[in-house]
């Protein structure tokens, strides 16, 4: 005797299974940059300077790598700036309720 095909399920959702998320408040203030985003925004003119060809991902990749070069010494500056973003963002974050 043949045993029975198992009976897919479908493993898509719903649209009523979906949870709906809140609005965002566009009052909120802006989540701290870490050490690395203030590293890229001060070096990604300069990297597309040096490699006019390369695309958007390419260009992560060679800050990236520039990044992982860096001693602790040199990554110092971008890391107090990230600090001091973030007390500046917990301090909104206290103020805003």
């Amino acid at each position: 005797m043949p045993k029975e095909a198992p009976t897919k399920v479908s493993k898509r959702a719903s649209p009523d299974d979906k949870k709906k998320r809140g609005k965002k408040d566009p009052n909120a203030p802006k989540r701290a940059l870490s050490a690395y985003m203030f590293f890229s925004q001060a070096n990604r003119e300069k990297v597309i300077k040096e490699n006019p060809g390369a695309k958007f991902g390419e260009i992560g990749k060679i800050l990236g790598a520039r990044w992982k070069e860096l001693s602790d010494e040199e990554k110092k500056p971008f890391v107090e700036q990230a600090e001091a973003d973030k007390k500046r963002y917990e301090e909104e974050k206290a103020k805003a309720g």
